[in-house]
């Protein structure tokens, strides 16, 4: 149990380690949905070429979609796409290595469909039986052409009564598994050279750039969390003050005595204010996220540094004000008092 948490907490404290776990589930679904899926090809001469590429092409499509909408990054992506400029100037670096991102995460689970049912072979079988020169293969003599397009469509069904003693039939369909598993296998291969590639000419371009923005695509990533979270305790603290307000303008026993309310929070304490920002009726929280979304503060954090400095020079002199005025005061006040006594 406790490597499993160790795991989940890992998955949990990074988002490119949860897509990364969703794109493998999904891999993994679609290998077993394709092991479970009940195969059976129409025989048909005008059906069978659908059939075998539908199976081949339909399911990699919808998994393909499956991976974009379950990868938050993706919506992250669009927003940060067609959001307004504001205070923020767009980066297309930025988003372009987002969406290369995404679109390799989505592509494993077809991918490995497709290798699947290229070395299976049924598929292909099935589609493309009604392509063979039937010249190469024996059986096919003295017949005419439309009874050879039904004879090379019955080719993947084994029971059928047609082609069941035909001897064309296992070697038409070892042709074509065949010619399946090397397209299969040649993808695989095609894959694992573009991915070494990749791996081992990167440090051969520009790092800084792309650390750049590999950083700025996680901060945007970040930073909509941290405002969903915030938005989130906002709500809370926000309805929570309304509720007991409510049951303040009630009953005050009901809230102290039934619901055994601290009265630090029943009268509204620091912490809530703090939490709150100020922000106290519905007008002013759609203007915050009005302002949210059409102007986004700038990347620039040394405003807000400057105000906490500033506002703690502030709280500093203060007291050292009030010790001057009271040292330059305590002479008058000495003359003042001799004056009297004389």
């Amino acid at each position: 149990m406790d490597r499993f948490r160790m795991i989940f907490q890992y998955f949990q404290s990074n988002s490119e380690s949860v897509m990364n776990g969703i794109c493998g589930l999904l891999a993994l679904a679609s290998v077993k949905m394709y092991t479970s899926f009940d195969f059976n090809c129409p025989c048909l001469p005008k059906y069978n070429m659908a059939y075998g590429l539908g199976i081949m092409c339909l399911p990699p499509m919808a998994l393909f979609l499956c991976g974009l909408i379950l990868n938050r990054q993706s919506l992250v992506m669009l927003e940060e796409w067609k959001r307004p400029t504001g205070g923020r100037k767009k980066d297309l670096a930025i988003i372009r290595y987002m969406c290369s991102s995404i679109m390799q995460r989505a592509m494993i689970a077809p991918v490995i469909w497709i290798i699947v049912t290229l070395l299976d072979g049924k598929c292909f079988v099935c589609a493309f039986s009604g392509s063979v020169d039937p010249e190469k293969f024996v059986g096919f003599a003295n017949i005419t052409p439309t009874q050879t397009q039904l004879l090379l469509s019955k080719v993947p069904c084994k029971d059928d009564e047609l082609m069941k003693n035909n001897p064309a039939r296992k070697a038409i369909s070892r042709y074509l598994k065949c010619w399946s598993q090397a397209l299969g296998w040649s993808v695989l291969l095609i894959l694992i050279v573009v991915a070494f590639l990749a791996r081992s000419l990167r440090p051969c371009f520009n790092q800084a750039a792309f650390l750049q923005t590999r950083y700025w695509s996680n901060y945007i990533d970040i930073e909509q969390k941290i405002f969903d979270e915030t938005c989130c305790e906002h709500a809370r603290d926000f309805a929570h003050k309304c509720i007991l307000h409510f049951f303040e303008s009630m009953q005050q026993e009901i809230k102290l005595r039934r619901f055994n309310v601290p009265r630090e929070e029943a009268n509204g304490g620091e912490g809530e204010d703090d939490h709150l920002r100020g922000i106290t009726d519905q007008e002013q929280m759609n203007e915050l996220l009005k302002s949210w979304y059409y102007s986004k503060p700038p990347l620039d954090v040394s405003q807000a540094t400057q105000r906490q400095q500033s506002a703690g020079r502030e709280r500093l002199s203060v007291p050292w004000a009030d010790t001057l005025s009271n040292r330059g005061n305590a002479p008058q006040k000495a003359k003042t008092s001799r004056q009297t006594d004389v």
